[in-house]
């Protein structure tokens, strides 16, 4: 029974644990862009690594250690109650202190260690905030700074785990006071009855009654301990239930394998707020763009440039209003396949750690001449084929074994091997040299040429070429057409060109 009992604990243990991590990963990965904007990143690594180890190993721990002792305590009463019957009429005046003590302590230690898991988080966080920010820190000469910064927030976490401690103490003496009124109370009735009973027996009572004190106080001490750590459980579970993005696929609304074919994309009215409860940051687009068409979207700080792209991909989703990409509205599929059938080559160039091919193509679905010509395409090949290891040249974390310009090309390649109807430039360039940006320039007219093309301007040259300029203003398009025409109209555009010197 015990080896049973053992093994369905350890499984039953296991199972639960990979359920709640599983539940809890997914969950993450799958929330939208304003729970990361409004949750710290230490609370997220907290649950990951603090409660994840309390529910794989502290819990499973609490719970044998507390049905082993249970029964050690329950198998003592009865053999005590066997020997001298009296016993029982105080088992329920000690079992009632009992029941209060536990209650009592329960209460206080589970909302102590609810209050150490919350102030655990800021350590987390002002740790990695440190390790991301170590170049600069070192340069301003703030490092005692941060290093008081950082006591501090583990004085306050302590603040909340010494009274715990203080707390399991004043329970080990009532315990013990309890503990020792059952030997008391064993031995008093046993010399009471000592012409009625055997002397075997009254050995064999006081001989269990004095081990079940330390067995009384275990059994507490686990109960609580187990009742706390599900703190940990109730946290995961929080974290588990939060709102996600749509599903990635829509079995019932999936588009054509081919779709976009012509790339056309219409705005209707369209409003985006960042939240619930804050500002619209877009607020009644209406336009129409030709498939094909090479449109440059510029704008002053703030006025809503990136906005537009993060709601093409449905990374914020709309406040009222609709896009509809060849006369499909987006809101209504998968962001699978939405996402899927665009491309975008951001302003900060997204690297992983692994080769070069798992970088171009991680879902491995284009050969290795495709790949090489992509890279030929965006001006890599080059350089690619001096390495040894061609593309299985090992890429380091965000690529920092790469200049910047060449983490760009890498998703200039990329963006090659898939080539979808429609682009999305993300001031790609601006972080560049001038003369990565003509290559990059030069490849994307030459490549997609046929393809629809939403390029955010960092560089008015970048975009002076397009077939028409949207130019946002508080969330607002204020002009929307050709450059020529744009600098004829003497409008905010012809403003941006004077102090670019393009005008």
């Amino acid at each position: 029974m015990v080896f049973c009992s053992s093994i369905l604990l350890a499984v039953a243990s296991v199972s639960g644990a990979r359920i709640l991590h599983k539940r809890l990963l997914l969950n993450i990965l799958c929330s939208p862009m304003s729970f990361f904007d409004t949750t710290p990143l230490g609370r997220i690594v907290n649950r990951f690594s603090k409660d994840i180890y309390l529910i794989d190993e502290a819990i499973p721990r609490s719970l044998r250690m507390f049905l082993s002792v249970s029964f050690s305590v329950i198998s003592t009463i009865v053999v005590i109650s066997y020997s001298t019957t009296i016993f029982l009429a105080v088992v329920l005046p000690l079992g009632i202190v009992y029941f209060l003590t536990q209650r009592y302590f329960v209460a206080t230690s589970r909302q102590l260690r609810r209050l150490e898991s919350v102030s655990r988080s800021p350590i987390y966080s002002h740790f990695q905030e440190s390790l991301n920010g170590t170049m600069t820190i070192r340069a301003y000469q703030q490092e005692d700074r941060f290093i008081a910064e950082s006591d501090k927030k583990v004085d306050i976490n302590q603040c909340a785990y010494y009274p715990n401690v203080a707390s399991n103490r004043w329970l080990a003496v009532r315990l013990e006071f309890v503990g020792n009124s059952v030997v008391l109370f064993a031995a008093l009735f046993a010399v009471i009855e000592r012409g009625h009973i055997d002397g075997a027996l009254v050995g064999l009572s006081i001989s269990y009654a004095l081990q079940i004190t330390q067995a009384l106080n275990w059994m507490v001490r686990m109960s609580s301990e187990l009742e706390t750590n599900i703190v940990s459980v109730e946290r995961v579970k929080e974290y588990s239930e939060t709102p996600t993005e749509a599903p990635a696929i829509v079995n019932s609304r999936r588009p054509d394998p081919r779709w976009p074919l012509e790339g056309q994309v219409n705005f209707n009215s369209y409003n985006v707020r960042y939240r619930e409860g804050l500002d619209l940051v877009l607020r009644n687009i209406s336009c129409e763009i030709a498939g094909g068409e090479k449109i440059g979207i510029v704008g002053r700080t703030g006025a809503g440039k990136s906005s537009l792209t993060l709601a093409v991909f449905r990374i914020i989703e709309a406040a009222g209003g609709s896009i509809t990409i060849d006369g499909l509205d987006i809101s209504t599929i998968g962001l699978e396949d939405l996402r899927s059938r665009i491309t975008i080559i951001p302003q900060d160039p997204v690297l992983f750690s692994g080769t070069m091919r798992l970088n171009l193509d991680p879902f491995e679905t284009y050969s290795d001449e495709n790949v090489w010509h992509a890279l030929e395409s965006a001006h890599l090949k080059q350089h690619m084929e001096t390495l040894e290891s061609g593309l299985e040249h090992e890429v380091a974390e965000g690529g920092e074994n790469l200049s910047v310009g060449q983490r760009q090309l890498v998703c200039l390649a990329r963006a090659l091997l898939r080539k979808t109807k429609i682009l999305v430039l993300d001031e790609a360039t601006a972080a560049i040299d001038l003369e990565t940006d003509d290559l990059i320039q030069q490849t994307i007219r030459k490549e997609f040429a046929d393809c629809t093309i939403l390029t955010i301007a960092h560089r008015l040259n970048t975009i002076m070429d397009s077939d028409r300029v949207m130019v946002l203003d508080k969330g607002v398009i204020v002009e929307f057409d050709s450059p020529t025409k744009l600098l004829a109209h003497r409008g905010i555009f012809f403003s941006m060109a004077q102090d670019a010197g393009l005008a």
